[in-house]
């Protein structure tokens, strides 16, 4: 069981962004997501966006801070990847 999260530098809504991904299912990000408190509207197809807030408290439950390029790396890795033309349904 892994989920990890990358740092928070994606602007946005005037604070930066993260995001949580499992390397193993969605069934276990969605577990953790939901015991952090997070809302299932953060939800984004493979991964929850998470503001900066929370990036603390987050790793402090478990999530292994990763850089993004290797949060992207494990979550391709995992099969879990959503691309944008999948979200798009083509």
């Amino acid at each position: 069981m892994t989920v990890l999260i990358d740092p928070p530098i994606w602007p946005a809504h005037n604070t930066v962004w993260c995001h949580l991904v499992s390397d193993t299912s969605l069934d276990e990000l969605h577990a953790f997501a939901r015991a952090a408190g997070l809302p299932l509207r953060a939800f984004d197809h493979d991964h929850y966006d998470v503001p900066e807030r929370n990036y603390v408290t987050l790793v402090s439950r478990g999530a292994v801070a990763v850089t993004g390029k290797e949060l992207h790396r494990r979550l391709q890795a995992s099969g879990l990847r959503v691309t944008q033309r999948q979200k798009r349904g083509l």
